[in-house]
């Protein structure tokens, strides 16, 4: 019996590449002479990630979406042609069994090439508004999972969002004291974790600066990832204060935490309670609103509180924050509720589903 053959679809952004790549990881673990194959294009990132992981990449002509009346819309149907055309000869060369995409814009032409081939499709939505290639898909598509509840796609299953497996199956507990020592942090005191995502946020990192006396002298340590580009200077109190521009080791930062003050991407909202860190998020103020959409679940269950942008400041910190964090039953009860709301084994869930689709 010859393999199964899947061929992912999720290039462009690493918000695409990385849930594509853990589905690609389970489909080996569960399937291990699995033909997994990714598509991409030139310009993206995949371009160095995925082959770099050990998948094979064949890159197709980009198709992007204009959002208002330019020349890029009257080139569209041709370059959609030209984009099509080239993914069924990929489809075709690979003998595809399925197609997996995650949006954006490498998933819509391997939707469309897919569907003129009858092969079976299997659509991811990371976000709990989708995006243009994912609401066309749905409709004709084998299967329709989530990462929120509500997503408004036909037939959706919620599974929550593929992560790879050094987050899912992270013991903070065990790597505590390791993970202090890594940061330079006391491994007994509770710890904030201050991060604005890879690039910062200035409104989080003046409010946590602004409030670092206040958190030290109640004991409470801080490590704050404040983006490559940014600076604070806190006042000391009588905790430690770490501050980095940036880390690559976020299991790290998750481990050596007791609570997040963060924005709430799909990707960290996903982490975060995959791995049982309870989280106040704030969400960006500018927008269509989805990052408070995003952190609606955990919120609910909860695992985590809201702030607005506009509201976040030291002194809310102080009144709102400190007492959380100094309340050892209240801050276990938001931890516990957290884990609760988060899906580690999204990854394998959703590539049973593929497996499913393809046979």
């Amino acid at each position: 019996m010859s393999p199964v053959r899947v061929v992912l679809a999720g290039g462009g952004t690493a918000g695409h590449i990385e849930p594509a790549l853990a589905v690609g990881d389970a489909l080996r673990r569960l399937v291990p002479d699995i033909a997994v194959l990714a598509l991409g294009t030139e310009k993206g990132l995949e371009r160095t990630v995925i082959p770099a992981r050990g998948y094979p990449l064949e890159l197709i002509p980009p198709v992007p979406m204009p959002r208002r009346p330019t020349l890029d819309l009257v080139k569209l149907p041709v370059r959609l042609v030209r984009a099509v055309r080239r993914t069924r000869a990929v489809l075709d060369s690979a003998q595809a069994d399925v197609v997996v995409g995650f949006g954006g814009y490498v998933a819509f032409p391997a939707y469309l090439a897919a569907r003129l081939r009858r092969t079976p499709i299997v659509v991811h939505e990371q976000n709990p508004l989708p995006g243009l290639a994912n609401r066309v898909a749905a409709r004709f598509a084998t299967v329709v999972a989530v990462t929120t509840p509500g997503t408004p796609l036909p037939r959706a299953q919620v599974v929550g969002m593929p992560l790879r497996r050094s987050i899912t199956r992270l013991d903070r507990a065990a790597l505590r004291p390791a993970a202090a020592e890594h940061f330079g942090l006391d491994p007994h005191r509770v710890t904030l974790l201050v991060t604005g995502g890879s690039q910062g946020a200035r409104s989080l990192n003046v409010a946590a600066a602004g409030a670092a006396r206040a958190l030290g002298d109640a004991g409470v340590q801080v490590l704050h990832i404040t983006g490559p580009k940014n600076t604070v200077q806190p006042e000391r109190g009588a905790a430690p204060y770490t501050v980095v521009p940036y880390t690559d080791r976020m299991d790290l930062a998750y481990a050596a935490a007791d609570l997040a003050l963060c924005r709430s991407g799909a990707g960290t909202c996903a982490e975060l309670s995959a791995v049982g860190l309870p989280a106040v998020y704030v969400p960006y103020p500018v927008g269509n609103g989805e990052q408070r959409l995003n952190a609606a679940p955990v919120v609910q269950a909860g695992g985590g509180l809201l702030v607005n942008d506009a509201d976040l400041s030291a002194r809310w910190i102080e009144e709102q924050l400190v007492p959380l964090l100094t309340d050892p039953e209240r801050l276990a009860g938001i931890t516990v509720r957290a884990a609760a709301a988060g899906h580690p084994d999204a990854d394998e869930d959703l590539a049973r589903l593929v497996l499913a689709a393809a046979r």
